[in-house]
């Protein structure tokens, strides 16, 4: 130390000490991800949506990418989160092929006004009626093909099996009458998604 300079305060040593304890776990957990994580074959999340494409669903797929819908929508985890509903990845297991189909056809007519560019260059809903009715119909079919396991967010049915914590939040907070007048949909067997709302 020189002879101007004052020792540290104890608050300042406490300060330093929080910081250095803070880098130290910073420079841990960095080196576990690198060395350990990232080193795995195992993916850190799973992956509970997939897609086993035909023959028009690849065109489909194809024709998604060039035609500019991955400005607004992600499939296939490739692609943006703008559009209202942005993430389609598991959307043909909540929508039939023949709803897509119609939705294309008229997509202002399903939103119910008309769509309108957010910024210069962006296509809006309704440049996609605009488009080839064949490859619309191959768009819809890509689509319907994206399928998500029960379970996933996308899922129109929750994770299989009981849950404890669901179980004992309905016991304590649901009055009375919702049990008379309500069935849980876990009980329900999964059916046809086609008319379900997003």
């Amino acid at each position: 130390m020189t002879e101007n300079s004052q020792p540290l305060k104890p608050g300042e040593k406490i300060l330093f000490t929080v910081a250095g304890v803070f880098v130290v776990f910073a420079i841990i957990a960095f080196t576990i991800m690198q060395f350990v994580i990232a080193k795995s074959d195992k993916p850190i999340f799973e992956q509970k949506t997939h897609a086993s494409l035909s023959a028009e669903g690849q065109k489909g797929s194809e024709l998604f990418r060039v035609k500019g819908c991955t400005t607004c929508h992600r499939a296939l985890r490739n692609g943006t989160n703008m559009g209202q509903t942005a993430d389609l990845d598991g959307v043909g297991s909540r929508r039939t092929m023949e709803w897509m189909y119609a939705f294309l056809l008229e997509p202002e007519k399903n939103y119910g006004s008309e769509t309108m560019d957010h910024r210069a260059g962006q296509r809006s809903a309704a440049y996609v009626a605009l488009m080839p009715k064949e490859d619309l119909h191959a768009i819809a079919v890509f689509l319907s093909e994206l399928k998500s396991d029960q379970g996933s967010s996308s899922a129109p049915m929750p994770p299989k099996g009981d849950s404890p914590f669901i179980d004992s939040m309905v016991k304590t907070w649901a009055p009375k009458s919702w049990h008379e007048k309500y069935t849980d949909i876990r009980d329900k067997q999964p059916q046809d998604a086609g008319g379900a709302a997003e």
